[in-house]
């Protein structure tokens, strides 16, 4: 039997966790000296409440070897092979922690993933890696094929502003200008690995025909699922996603909402759309 693994980041709901059979390695977050494990302690709406009175931004840390060592060793143990994809190396530490942990068990059986992405789009590796399993393919097989799919992938999505970003030193405050100009939505998205600031529009409509013309160059593959996401703003992901069911008929569409760690760098009102573009 193959495992699948992952890390919290990957946003998926507790029951799609259940529904997919995957497992699930929660990232840290401390309010000052309070520390959460991400999707285990605190649910989403508790974290945007704190998130929204705290003074200064929460930390966010890895998972740690140890913790990946001992998931490593059970599965083995179980004799089923593993494969373990992971945030994007650049935004954390926790794909790094999975090597090494690898390398302390040392089995050949175990495959590590960097997705080079994060939240809904890394939900959308792990639903098709998921899929694969149940078709039978092997663990190597598996992560061969979740590592090519990562290059198909693409993530953009707009935010009420760049100041989360900003204060956690995901983006450089010379970037998050933009976020403070009257009238102007930042449009993100993740390009080799890291986020980055890829546009601006006028309003959310704006964002999304930007967007859109984007799509239109690197067209959705509508054989995979599409990803809509948002952080504690369903109603920005509804509107989002109602935009581009009109304009990409055929979608199959997962819905995610944004966990603790990845809501601690967008902040609240964050939505946008994950997709696989076609070869």
């Amino acid at each position: 039997m193959v495992r699948i693994i992952t890390d919290s980041t990957c946003d998926l709901s507790k029951s799609r966790q259940v529904e997919l059979g995957v497992e699930v390695a929660p990232l840290s977050v401390h309010f000052g000296a309070e520390t959460f494990r991400d999707g285990v302690d605190l649910t989403n709406g508790d974290f945007y409440a704190r998130l929204r009175r705290a003074e200064s931004l929460p930390t966010t840390s890895q998972v740690n070897p140890e913790d990946f060592a001992a998931r490593f060793r059970a599965c083995r143990e179980a004799g089923d092979e593993v494969v373990g994809i992971f945030i994007s190396s650049l935004l954390s530490g926790t794909c790094q922690s999975a090597c090494i942990a690898r390398g302390v068990v040392e089995d050949t059986h175990i495959f590590v993933v960097d997705s080079g992405t994060v939240t809904f789009g890394l939900g959308l590796l792990v639903e098709r890696a998921a899929f694969l399993r149940d078709q039978g393919l092997s663990a190597g097989e598996i992560a061969s094929e979740v590592e090519r799919l990562s290059g198909r992938l693409r993530f953009y999505a707009v935010v009420e502003t760049l100041k989360y970003l900003k204060m956690g030193g995901r983006i450089s405050a010379a970037t998050a200008v933009v976020g403070g100009m009257l009238g102007i939505t930042p449009i993100l998205n993740i390009r080799d690995g890291v986020v980055e600031a890829a546009g601006k529009s006028r309003g959310r409509k704006g964002a999304y025909q930007w967007m859109e013309e984007r799509i239109k160059k690197e067209p959705v593959d509508t054989a995979l699922p599409v990803a809509f996401g948002h952080s504690d703003a369903p109603a920005v992901m509804a509107e989002c996603e109602e935009y581009f069911r009109a304009r990409i008929p055929g979608m199959t569409v997962y819905e995610s909402d944004i966990g603790a760690v990845v809501g601690t760098h967008a902040g609240p009102g964050c939505a946008g759309i994950a997709y696989f573009v076609k070869e």
